[in-house]
């Protein structure tokens, strides 16, 4: 008889923790306090089950994704995020985000999800981003982010969106950049980049959007831009390249948009198939204003 009390009694205390562990509870806690939670357009009732809370995914006790997408969240991320080691997607855009990236953020190594984008960010990446190698989309346009793109971004090898459009960044587009394979888009346009492009995009083989628009580039465009077979997209247009001599191997027949500053250069590419826009903006996208 008493054995059998201590099973019910274990059974109904691990029931009672079996949603997620009380640090995870806390950590969602933090950032419904953080980010104003009170004044959510979807808001948590924190006497209720965590499997209730708007966004929240829960697989194995553990907490997986937080999707809190153009939910009016304000104030500043906290550092407890990175307490959620089994996250996968981290949806915070369309919000009013304001401060800092926490530097917890990078060490959410299952984390294949990233998106921050209209908010109001400050401040540079972490430099330690590299050590996020699940992710898959990093999108952050529409930030008030600064600093250079950190190096370490080139080992995101698991990578295919990388959007970082309408921020303050500057320097060079790092050459580690070059080592992400699997990049089908790369948005970068309106910050304050500069120099020339580096060679090693020619080995984005699977790059079908490359938007640097709005930036300070300058030099020629290198011929190894011409490897790129998949590109559809290519928008360099309000920068200061003088030279497309060394692209007319680009295979024309995926191009469907080149956007560059035809006036500028005495020695302009000749794609009659293709739609130039002199003053057309370059896309910032929004998918997440109909999916979600």
């Amino acid at each position: 008889m008493m054995k059998t009390f201590l099973i019910i009694a274990v059974c109904i205390s691990f029931n009672s923790y079996a949603e997620i562990s009380k640090v995870e509870k806390e950590a969602l806690i933090d950032l419904y306090t953080k980010t104003g939670g009170q004044d959510w357009d979807h808001t948590w009732d924190l006497n209720s089950p965590v499997t209730t809370w708007y966004g929240v995914s829960v697989k194995n006790d553990r907490v997986v994704k937080i999707n809190l997408f153009h939910n009016n969240l304000s104030g500043v991320l906290p550092g407890s995020i990175g307490t959620f080691k089994n996250l996968k997607e981290l949806n915070l855009a369309f919000n009013q985000l304001t401060g800092e990236l926490p530097l917890e953020i990078s060490t959410l190594q299952n984390l294949e999800i990233l998106k921050l984008e209209m908010n109001r960010l400050k401040g540079s990446l972490p430099e330690n981003l590299g050590q996020m190698t699940a992710l898959q989309e990093l999108t952050a346009f529409n930030n008030f982010l600064s600093g250079e793109i950190p190096n370490s971004i080139g080992d995101l090898k698991a990578l295919r969106t990388l959007n970082l459009s309408s921020n303050n960044f500057k320097g060079i587009i790092p050459l580690s950049i070059g080592k992400l394979d699997q990049l089908e888009s790369l948005g970068l346009f309106e910050n304050r980049l500069e120099g020339e492009l580096p060679s090693e995009l020619g080995n984005l083989i699977n790059l079908k959007e490359l938007v640097l628009a709005n930036n300070q580039l300058n030099g020629a465009i290198p011929k190894e831009v011409g490897q790129l077979a998949s590109l559809q997209i290519f928008q360099i247009q309000n920068n200061g390249f003088d030279s497309f001599e060394d692209i007319y191997s680009l295979k024309v027949s995926s191009l469907l948009v080149f956007d560059f500053d035809n006036e500028k250069i005495e020695t302009a590419p000749d794609f009659k198939d293709i739609k130039k826009y002199t003053t057309r903006m370059a896309d910032t996208k929004f998918e997440d204003d109909t999916n979600n």
